[in-house]
C-alpha cells in the first residue's frame, strides 16, 4: 500500500496586493512556517495593530516558526498581536532594531527569537531555511531560501541593486539557487519608470549641498537607513562639517557597531550628537526605552550639545524630523534665510522594474508569485510563469 503524498502549500495571507503587511504561510506534513508577520502600512507605529491580523491566519494553532526577512514594521509589525509562544528567527540586527522601535514607542515584544546568519542553513521542523544578506534601505536584510518536501521557495523580501550592498544582489544573481519551485517576489516600484540613483551618487548630491550652502543644513532621513546616514557622514567628512544626529540615531549606531564595527558613531571625528528634551524623556522614561545612563553619558561625552548651542554651528549638518523641530524651535533653533532651500534628495529602497525583471530572468523559478505592490496585474509583461494569488488563496507546490 502507498501512501499518497502532496506538496507544500502556500498561502499570502496579506500583502498579494499591496505594499507593506506581508504574512506569508508555507505548510507541509502539518508544519506551518510563517515569513513575515508585517503590519498594514495604515498601521505602522500603532502600539497594538488592532484588526490588523488577516483573517485567514489562524493563530490558535502552533507553528514550527517565524522568518523575519527585515526590520522594518511592515514586514514584522504583526509581532505585538501574535501568540508570545511562537518562535521567531531574524538576523542578530533586525532584533536588535524591533525591539528598539518597540520600546520608543512604549511597546514591547513578547516573543523569543533566535539569529540566523546569512548563507548558513537552519533547520525549523522539516523547513531548512537559508538566508542571504542583501541590499535594501533597512539595515540587516535578507532574501530567505526555503527547502521542504523536495521543493524550493525563494522570498526575495524587500532588495534594491542602487545601496552600498548592491554587490549582494549582484552576486546572487550570477550564482542563483537551483531549482526553484517558487519566487515570490517583489514589485513595490513596478509604477515608476524612471531609473534610481545610486547611494554613491547622492552621497556627490550631498557634497555639492554642503558646499553651496552658507549656513547649516538640516536633512530628513531614517535613523535606521545605515546607508543613508554613512552617506552623510561621508559628505560631511568631505565638505568638513560636523553630522549632528539625535539620541535615537546615536543609540542605534552604537548597538549595530556592537556587531558591525565599520559604523561612524559618537567619538568618530565630526559626528556629534544633540540632546533634546522629548527624545530625553523618552530614554529616561521606564514606559519607554528606560536607559537614563545612556542620556548621561552621551551628555558628558565631550561630542555633544544642546538644541540651543546649534545656533553657533554654522557648518553642522543637522537631523531633522517632527519632533526634533518643535524643541528645536523652543530653543530659537530652525532653517534661516539661509538654509532653507528645500531639496529632495534620495535613492528608493527598491529595486527598479528593469532589476526586478533581471532578478526574476536570472532566478528562472517554475513559479513566480507576486507580492508587495499595488500594481502587480497592470504590469506583468516581462515576467515569465507568473502564478497570480490573491490574498488567502491557497498554492500547492507540486
Amino acid at each position: 500500500m502507498h501512501l499518497m503524498t502532496t506538496g507544500p502549500v502556500l498561502t499570502i495571507h496579506r500583502a498579494a496586493d499591496e505594499i507593506g503587511g506581508n504574512c506569508i504561510e508555507l505548510q507541509h506534513d502539518g508544519h506551518r512556517l510563517l515569513l513575515d508577520a508585517g503590519s498594514p502600512l495604515e498601521s505602522d507605529g500603532a502600539t497594538e495593530p488592532q484588526g490588523a491580523v488577516p483573517r485567514t491566519l489562524d493563530t490558535s494553532r502552533n507553528i514550527a516558526g517565524l522568518v523575519l526577512s527585515h526590520p522594518h514594521q511592515d514586514h514584522w509589525g504583526l509581532l505585538r498581536a501574535l501568540p508570545a509562544s511562537w518562535p521567531v528567527w531574524s538576523g542578530a540586527a533586525t532584533e536588535t532594531l524591533i525591539r528598539m522601535t518597540a520600546s520608543l514607542s512604549g511597546g514591547a515584544v513578547a516573543q523569543r527569537f533566535q539569529a540566523y546568519r546569512s548563507q548558513e542553513s537552519f533547520c525549523v521542523g522539516p523547513f531548512t531555511i537559508t538566508p542571504f544578506l542583501a541590499d535594501h534601505s533597512a539595515f540587516d536584510a535578507h532574501m530567505l531560501l526555503v527547502d521542504v518536501g523536495g521543493k524550493r521557495v525563494l522570498y526575495s523580501g524587500d532588495f534594491r541593486r542602487v545601496g552600498r550592498k548592491a554587490v549582494l544582489v549582484d552576486r546572487l544573481m550570477k550564482n542563483p539557487p537551483t531549482g526553484v519551485d517558487v519566487l515570490l517576489h517583489e514589485g513595490t516600484t513596478l509604477g515608476r519608470a524612471k531609473a534610481f540613483p545610486t547611494e554613491s551618487a547622492l552621497e556627490d548630491d550631498f557634497v555639492a549641498l554642503f558646499q553651496r550652502t552658507r549656513g547649516r543644513v538640516f536633512i530628513t532621513w531614517s535613523a535606521q537607513n545605515i546607508d543613508r546616514t554613512v552617506t552623510l557622514y561621508r559628505a560631511c567628512k568631505k565638505t568638513r562639517r560636523t553630522l549632528v544626529l539625535d539620541l535615537y540615531t546615536i543609540d542605534v549606531l552604537e548597538r549595530l557597531s556592537a556587531l558591525r564595527d565599520t559604523l561612524p558613531t559618537l567619538g568618530w571625528p565630526q559626528v556629534c550628537a544633540v540632546v533634546t528634551s522629548s527624545l530625553k524623556w523618552s530614554y529616561e522614561s521606564p514606559d519607554r526605552m528606560n536607559t537614563p545612563a545612556f542620556v548621561e553619558r552621551v551628555a558628558t561625552s565631550g561630542h555633544a550639545t544642546g538644541a540651543a548651542k546649534l545656533a553657533g554651528r554654522r557648518v553642522a549638518v543637522v537631523m531633522l524630523r517632527p519632533s526634533l523641530l518643535r524643541d528645536f524651535r523652543k530653543k530659537g533653533v530652525e532653517p534661516a534665510a539661509d538654509d532653507a532651500t528645500i531639496t529632495q534628495i534620495h535613492a528608493s529602497g527598491h529595486a527598479s522594474r528593469d532589476d526586478l525583471e533581471a532578478f526574476a530572468r536570472a532566478i528562472g523559478p517554475r513559479r513566480l508569485v507576486p507580492i508587495h505592490s499595488f500594481t502587480w496585474d497592470e504590469h506583468l509583461e516581462g515576467f515569465a510563469n507568473v502564478e497570480r494569488l490573491r490574498d488567502g488563496e491557497v498554492l500547492e507546490i507540486p
